[in-house]
């Protein structure tokens, strides 16, 4: 397989532990343990990461930008989940 036909790779980085992977940016390589090799050299190089992930783009699905409404307009019928329902005592504090 040559260079130009390497798959691409999504590149997540966890910056601290109990922090979640951010989307970092891609790259190309021949396989995963290749790819989180290069995702190393590439975007931590001073040392950012704590963890790499490294998802080939063919097995990402996301939704349409013009889906919005039918896929997220269910949620709003859903009013139990805003918290404006709910009494929050004053000795709570921030929620």
């Amino acid at each position: 397989m040559s260079t130009d036909q390497w798959p691409l790779w999504e590149v997540f980085v966890r910056s601290k532990n109990g922090l979640s992977h951010k989307h970092v940016g891609s790259l190309h390589a021949p396989d995963a343990q290749t790819a989180i090799l290069n995702a190393r050299d590439v975007y931590t190089r001073r040392s950012e990461g704590t963890s790499i992930w490294v998802v080939e783009a063919r097995h990402i699905h996301a939704s349409a930008p013009d889906a919005k409404e039918p896929l997220f307009s269910p949620a709003d019928d859903k009013v139990y989940r805003h918290p404006t329902f709910y009494d929050i005592p004053d000795e709570v504090g921030h929620m």
